[in-house]
């Protein structure tokens, strides 16, 4: 499947690697894409973008962490598949307010 046609609503995503107990629900209307955030270290979280014409997503997000810190940033997200068909994020992000930073992820679509 071509990334520029991927449908976002009704995935859940977590990141293979880290805490799988932190779940992503994505939405998506025409190229608006949005998505709530919750479980392990995010009490609570959305993030909310669009879909640009090559197929990445441009997202700002907020998360509210257990801790009770809140953190707030943007990401752009390049899709791929996985060799199973299930969708894969690759996140380049930036983080912005008194500990601002840079990184990369990787989400990948959990099955049902």
């Amino acid at each position: 499947m071509n990334p520029r046609h991927l449908d976002y609503d009704g995935r859940r995503f977590h990141a293979p690697d880290g805490d799988r107990r932190t779940v992503a629900v994505y939405h998506q209307q025409d190229d608006l894409v949005w998505g709530e955030i919750t479980g392990g270290a995010i009490r609570r979280g959305w993030t909310a973008g669009t879909r640009q014409p090559d197929g990445t997503l441009a997202m700002g997000y907020t998360f509210v962490l257990t801790t009770g810190e809140v953190v707030c940033g943007h990401t752009r997200n390049t899709p791929s598949l996985t060799p199973d068909g299930r969708i894969r994020l690759q996140e380049t992000w930036h983080r912005y307010g008194p500990h601002p930073t840079t990184g990369t992820s990787t989400i990948e679509e959990i099955t049902r």
